[in-house]
This record gives structure tokens, C-alpha cells and sequence, in this order.
């Protein structure tokens, strides 16, 4: 158990320090010039997995929490219903990162043409409702959280050494699943339709500029290098998010943790936030000529030095 730890805490380490990275970085673009709608998305998404790896990570949080005198019963409904909104923030803003990139490349003869020129109008109401929707929904989990206690075991089911969830009603517990498990199953359609759809516009760009320009042309192309990376996010976090959805669902509903069960969910869960920022700082050449421009200024002072 003890080294099954040691790699969730280097996951999040290196899951944070990357979403830090780019957090800074889609605040400086915001900041400095004029940025993409999907700059903004990518900002937000950073701060969110930033947030859900932080809480997930209980020790951090934890010596925080006893550096502050809290008791612990607020640590638990704290952390837990802090992981839970951004959990579902983060399956949110995907499918909002998908749909505004579906709408950013779609041709001027299509349908969702005509919301091209309002995308930043449609983005702040979006996050205003995306926000609003999942700390009002996953309010729930502040009763039904609190410190594990050894009187009613069998009232609780431990999901941190001191931490626990607190018995509901069957047809309760049902009810927030199967609401839970819609709003997933409505998000992750959205998502596969619209990079469905950008797959089927990139085909097309590639078949007319074949004819057109050459092949090198269609590699270099910045929207086509950004709509590629925003469908290998989405496959990977459909993928993922099921496989612990799975799990998490399964052990709800048993009411039943394992340890190791429990371990095994948590690096599933922390795998799309830890591997996300890495795909995006790798794919984004605003980033990739920043670094080498860094390495460059500190290649010259260690030679005048």
C-alpha cells in the first residue's frame, strides 16, 4: 500500500505542477493579448484539475487542514465535496472544450457557422450555468460526509483513513446515481458527436488541399494541430471516465470500499486531469518556441557566465 501511495502522490505532484504551469500560461496569453475562446476554456480546465488533484492528494490537504487547527469533520465535507464539483467540472468543460472547437473550424456553410462571431458571449453564460449546475447538484455530498467512526460501521463506508460516507436511503442513493449517470451519458454523446463531426470536416480539408497545396501545408495547419489534440483528449477521457465511473458506480451501490479498490479509483480518476496539460503544453507551438526561447536566454548567460 505504502508504494501504491508514493505513486499517487508523484502523479499528483506532476499533474499539478503541470496544470500550474499552464494555468500561468493561459494567463499571461489572456492578459497580453488576444486570446482564443479555447485559451480561455483550456485556462479554466487547468485551474479545475489543479483543484481535483489537490483534493485528491488527502495528505496535502490534510496537514494543511492541521496546521489551521480545523476539526475534521470540515476537512472531510470540504475535500470530498470540493473533489466532487470538480470532478464534474472537468467532464463539463471538456465537453465544452469539444463543442467550441466543433463550432471554431466548422465551414461558413454550416449551421453552427452562424455562432462562430458569439462564442465569447456563449462562453461566460456557459460557465456561469456549468458552475452554478454542479455546486448546486453535488450539494448532496456535504450531509452524507463526515469523520469515520468505529460505533456504526455498517452505517458508513470509508473512503480516506478518517473519512467517510454516511448512510442514505436505497431509493435516494438510486435516484442521485441515475441522475448523475444521465448528465454523464448526455455530456459524453455531446462529446463524441462533435469530434464525430470534426473528424469528418478534417477529412474533408485534407481531401480539397491535397488538390490544392501540399501535404506539409496541411501538417503545419494550427487549427488542424489543436482540433487533433482536443479529440485525443476527449477519446481518452471517455475511455477513462467510464472505466472509473465503473468502479465508483459499482462500489456505491454494494456500499463497499476496498483499500486497494479505492486506490485503484483514485489513479484512474487523476490519470486524464495528470496526462491533459502534458498533451496540451507538447501540441501548443506558442508554448514549445516559449521553452526553447527560455533555454536559448539561459544557454547565453551560462556562456557569459
Amino acid at each position: 500500500m505504502s508504494s501504491l501511495k508514493n505513486v499517487l502522490n508523484f502523479q499528483a505532484g506532476l499533474g499539478v505542477l503541470a496544470n500550474m504551469f499552464l494555468l500561468f500560461f493561459y494567463i499571461f496569453i489572456t492578459l497580453g493579448q488576444r486570446p482564443k475562446s479555447t485559451d480561455i476554456i483550456s485556462c479554466q480546465l487547468a485551474f479545475i484539475h489543479t483543484l481535483l488533484l489537490i483534493t485528491g492528494a488527502d495528505i496535502w490537504l490534510w496537514d494543511i487542514f492541521e496546521s489551521l487547527n480545523i476539526e475534521n469533520g470540515f476537512k472531510c465535507k470540504t475535500t470530498f465535496y470540493i473533489s466532487r464539483v470538480m470532478r464534474g467540472l472537468s467532464i463539463c468543460i471538456t465537453c465544452l472544450l469539444s463543442v467550441f472547437q466543433a463550432v471554431t473550424i466548422s465551414p461558413s456553410s454550416s449551421f453552427l457557422a452562424k455562432f462562430k462571431y458569439k462564442l465569447k458571449k456563449y462562453m461566460i453564460c456557459s460557465f456561469f450555468f456549468i458552475w452554478s449546475f454542479n455546486l448546486l447538484f453535488l450539494s448532496h455530498w456535504i450531509f452524507y460526509t463526515g469523520t469515520f467512526s468505529n460505533v456504526s460501521e455498517t452505517n458508513q463506508m470509508k473512503v480516506t483513513k478518517v473519512c467517510s460516507l454516511f448512510s442514505m436511503n436505497y431509493i435516494i442513493r438510486a435516484l442521485i446515481l441515475t441522475m448523475a449517470t444521465s448528465r454523464d451519458v448526455f455530456l459524453v454523446g455531446v462529446m463524441l458527436a462533435t469530434s464525430a463531426y470534426m473528424v469528418i470536416i478534417l477529412l474533408r480539408r485534407q481531401r480539397q488541399h491535397k488538390h490544392l497545396h501540399s501535404l506539409s501545408h496541411l501538417r503545419a495547419s494550427p487549427e488542424k494541430r489543436a482540433t487533433q489534440t482536443i479529440l485525443l483528449l476527449v477519446i481518452f477521457f471517455v475511455v477513462m471516465y467510464w472505466v472509473d465511473f465503473i468502479i465508483s458506480s459499482t462500489a456505491s451501490l454494494l456500499w463497499m470500499y476496498d483499500p486497494v479498490i479505492l486506490s485503484v479509483q483514485k489513479f484512474l480518476m487523476n490519470v486524464y486531469p495528470t496526462i491533459t496539460p502534458l498533451v496540451q503544453i507538447s501540441s501548443d507551438n506558442r508554448i514549445i518556441n516559449m521553452l526553447k526561447d527560455m533555454q536559448s536566454v539561459c544557454r547565453h548567460i551560462l556562456k557569459k557566465g
